[in-house]
């Protein structure tokens, strides 16, 4: 599959139909989903009315836009006009169908682009590992023995494995960078508030944030470019770079260590403050929105819930406000330290995530020497920047051959756009990329007329 710029180029240039680009993915979708399950509805009958639309466009000489033609998935948690949003949960498999699109879906089909799948998730976003009791686990194409990472991983697999140019997710305290660095692609966590989030069922809204995954810094540049309606071009210059120490340096992977210092010799290790409590202060108010939302649900049929879902939701329903209001507070004060420190710097390094992709059947990681729950703790490195708001986009270390992990650029507040030059600027030097998975079978050949369902 191309990536999103070459596909668009292809489309409006009529190299190639936007109905055959359908037809290949959802074919493609069918039969590597066996081996991934990362996709929970294929949208046959939207995706080709969506692509016969744009091929009359490009018939009539009509510009579709700038995504012209390029399919892809979106987490299944965004509103799709006629669906019930289910939020990876059977509990909302039967709920009332949508009125209308999630406002970043509407703006992404304005520029072109055909939503061809929901994708499998963590329920209710919870969890970092997307183990769905209700539509099972997904598997990380580079190994489908491991993880694909939480609670977007649906999304970040159907990408790695070439399935798809792009894919939407969101991120809450690390969901969009966490299967980003395990499955070797780019993802992003924008400024907080930055990405449209109408239409899009909440987890914890002091954190959520829509993001997206793609396999170039490019076309990561592209894709926030539509959905803002922002410029992502930022003029040429030297960046001020800084590595996170202190955490961010002891659970790391020796790779991950050695890009940074490489990326950045000379450059000061800054260490954040109060990290540990931070980190602390995000789990309690994710904690208690969560709980907050689902609670009557929780007290209609908790027995619905997935249960390990299930427990962290009503532990979080019975925390005290008095503490949520105590870790608002903490927040605030946190977040102007920070964003002072980061005055200093333009970018700053860290790990994305501790380890490389765990296994499905042991998903457990070490922490401090210590075996932890992956569901829990693959955020170790991402949490504490999503308790800032700042942006942060996941970029993966290129190296052939070996498990993915990626690292974190972490830039001030809406400056994404100097996040996505310094990206493109690695990229270009052969320190990051996107490197396909070596097992061919993860990326299954298109197969136009396979038997699909209606």
């Amino acid at each position: 599959m191309m990536g999103v710029r070459e596909t668009a180029a292809a489309v409006r240039e009529g190299r190639i139909s936007a109905r055959v680009l359908v037809e290949e993915c959802l074919c493609a979708l069918v039969q590597a989903d066996r081996r991934l399950v990362a996709v929970t509805r294929l949208l046959h009958h939207r995706a080709r009315a969506e692509a016969d639309a744009v091929d009359a466009m490009v018939a009539a000489g009509r510009d579709p836009g700038p995504l012209a033609g390029v399919p892809y998935g979106v987490k299944d948690l965004f509103d799709l006009a006629g669906l019930p949003t289910t939020a990876g949960s059977s509990l909302y498999a039967d709920a009332a169908p949508a009125g209308a699109d999630a406002q970043a879906v509407a703006r992404l089909r304005a520029a072109g682009a055909i939503v061809v799948a929901t994708l499998n998730m963590d329920e209710f976003a919870y969890g970092f590992a997307t183990i769905n009791a209700a539509y099972g686990t997904t598997r990380n194409p580079h190994d489908p023995s491991r993880l694909a990472g939480g609670s977007s991983g649906g999304s970040a697999a159907v990408v790695a494995a070439g399935l798809l140019p792009f894919s939407l997710g969101s991120d809450t305290n690390g969901s969009v960078r966490v299967p980003a660095s395990l499955t070797g692609i780019y993802g992003l966590k924008p400024s907080h508030g930055d990405l449209p989030l109408a239409g899009v069922f909440p987890f914890a809204e002091s954190f959520d944030d829509v993001g997206h995954f793609t396999r170039s810094a490019g076309d990561m540049a592209l894709v926030w470019q539509v959905l803002t309606g922002r410029a992502a071009a930022v003029p040429e210059r030297e960046y001020r770079l800084a590595r996170l120490g202190g955490r961010f340096r002891e659970n790391a992977e020796p790779d991950q260590l050695a890009a940074i210092d490489a990326i950045a010799p000379g450059a000061p290790l800054v260490e954040l403050p109060e990290i540990a409590r931070a980190r602390s202060a995000a789990f309690l108010i994710t904690a208690c929105e969560g709980g907050a939302l689902h609670r009557e649900a929780l007290a209609q049929n908790a027995m619905a819930f997935d249960p390990q879902v299930r427990d962290r939701l009503l532990a979080g329903a019975l925390l005290p406000d008095a503490l949520y209001a105590q870790a608002q507070a903490f927040r605030a004060d946190y977040r102007a330290r920070i964003e002072a420190l980061v005055a200093e710097h333009d970018v700053l390094l860290a790990p994305a995530t501790p380890t490389t992709a765990p296994l499905v059947e042991d998903p457990h990681i070490l922490i401090d020497g210590a075996l932890s729950p992956a569901r829990a703790d693959l955020g170790i490195h991402t949490q504490p920047i999503s308790f800032t708001g700042l942006p942060s986009l996941a970029v993966p270390l290129y190296r052939p051959g070996k498990l993915p992990i990626g690292i974190q650029l972490i830039g001030g507040p809406g400056r994404e756009a100097e996040l996505f030059a310094f990206a493109a600027r690695l990229e270009a030097d052969g320190v990051t990329g996107f490197s396909p998975p070596a097992d061919d079978a993860t990326v299954l050949p298109a197969m136009v007329g396979a038997d699909l369902p209606d």
